[in-house]
């Protein structure tokens, strides 16, 4: 008790924070050549922060060029024509200024935070490497190098990682969300200079852009600066519409991965759910957190604390642009067998869709849903995330704004039914990685 009233106490202060931002407060504007720019002014402190959302990730690519989205999310920071090699970040740093970028299956951002006297320097920067990125053959070998690097470390140091990989490719049998971010090694490593300059006039044109700026700017400071450094950027023929529609699933999958150094088990769930603008969406995220989030979840107290057969237990449910996966993952502790755990998981899964969850459990994910959400607002960098995520995934920002009474409508009839609609064994890809071969025992 006393951690949800600290809890509401804490969403109360990050209310106060965040209330002075209202739909109002948000302007919008789009350049003649497509590009959409979202203003939100906060005055608070005197920096800003810029997000420019790419509408490219692996979700865009087909077999043979698989990872192009994410090594462009580091050839982008290696120079163009007004700014060299290495310089984007020593300008932009000399200026006071910081970054960030991320790849997703759905999209490729990147982030700038600065001091307001150094807003023109970003633009420059940005539009330079927008219209101009350097695509220099020794470049590409150097950073293909460090992506293959950067994928052999990630599958051989993490389980989850590489049980992930194959429980995707099991999971879709035709659309792209079946291969990981960082792409096919064969495909890593034939890449041409040809894929890679059409790939980037495609995908990093005007048209296919969102940028929100939010922070101590004004409307006609950002329209004047758009004007200047983006406009001129010729837009391009729209990219392909990824038509490919995941087959329905007909009956559970399971793949199982031997890897001689794992310690324990991994388990690893994944069910199809819809795209994140589906009515759908709130219950699942507060199904996911009832289920596997946080040390007083389900799966949590059962497997971790009652049972003592697992040592972590998470769930995971990605914003996506098209139907998508609903992960829960557990790893075994060094004494119980995959089976046993796999039981246990599915047992937990099948009470909620048998005995729904108490009023007491949704009101608790409700709080914890909101005082996030307050709390990631209460930043300009949270407000342009957050801002850039509903105009992307639910194609339209002023959602942002409703999210809190959408959560309010979720009713535990709401959760018992997606969990008997999308959690079940028809529906489910079942992935095991252990040091031992596979002897999964029994028909759960």
């Amino acid at each position: 008790m006393k951690k949800l009233i600290l809890a509401l106490c804490c969403a109360l202060v990050t209310l106060t924070a965040s209330a002075l931002t209202t739909l109002e407060d948000v302007k919008s504007f789009t350049l003649d050549n497509g590009m959409t720019i979202i203003v939100l002014e906060d005055h608070s402190i005197p920096n800003a922060n810029m997000y420019l959302f790419w509408k490219v990730g692996s979700r865009n690519e087909y077999p043979g060029i698989t990872g192009l989205s994410h090594f462009f999310e580091h050839m982008m920071f290696n120079g163009a024509k007004k700014y060299g090699p290495k310089q984007f970040d020593r300008v932009m740093e000399a200026a006071g200024g910081a970054n960030n970028a991320y790849t997703s299956e759905n999209i490729t951002a990147y982030t700038n935070w600065f001091p307001v006297s150094a807003i023109e320097t970003i633009f420059s920067l940005e539009a330079d490497r927008i219209e101009n990125l350097a695509i220099d053959i020794a470049m590409v070998e150097s950073e293909r190098g460090v992506v293959t690097s950067e994928r052999s470390t990630r599958l051989e140091n993490s389980n989850f990682s590489k049980l992930h990989e194959e429980v995707k490719g099991v999971a879709f049998r035709a659309h792209p969300y079946s291969w990981g971010v960082i792409g096919h090694q064969s495909d890593i490593d034939n890449w041409s200079i040809e894929d890679l300059k059409a790939y980037h006039k495609t995908y990093y044109a005007p048209n296919n852009a969102v940028v929100v700026i939010s922070g101590d700017v004004t409307l006609a400071q950002v329209k004047k600066l758009s004007n200047k450094y983006f406009a001129p950027i010729s837009s391009q023929s729209s990219p392909r519409e990824v038509h490919t529609v995941e087959p329905k699933q007909l009956g559970e999958r399971r793949t199982y991965v031997q890897k001689e150094s794992a310690t324990s088990a991994n388990v690893l769930f994944a069910f199809h759910v819809p795209e994140t603008r589906h009515a759908d969406y709130y219950p699942l995220k507060m199904l996911a957190t009832i289920l596997g989030s946080g040390q007083s979840s389900r799966l949590s107290r059962s497997l971790v604390d009652d049972k003592q057969i697992a040592t972590c237990v998470f769930t995971y449910m990605p914003d996506s642009f098209d139907p998508n996966l609903f992960y829960v993952f557990a790893t075994a502790t060094s004494t119980a067998t995959a089976s046993v755990l796999e039981q246990a998981m599915v047992a937990e899964i099948n009470n909620i869709i048998v005995n729904s969850v108490t009023e007491h459990e949704l009101t608790k994910t409700k709080n914890i849903a909101q005082v996030d959400f307050y709390r990631t607002l209460s930043t300009i960098n949270g407000k342009a995330n957050t801002l850039g995520t509903y105009a992307l995934f639910f194609d339209d920002y002023s959602q942002m704004f409703t999210a809190i009474s959408e959560m309010n409508k979720v009713s535990v009839e709401d959760i018992k039914r997606v969990a008997s609609t999308y959690l079940i064994k028809s529906n489910r890809t079942v992935g095991i990685l252990a040091a031992e071969q596979d002897s999964t025992e029994g028909d759960l």
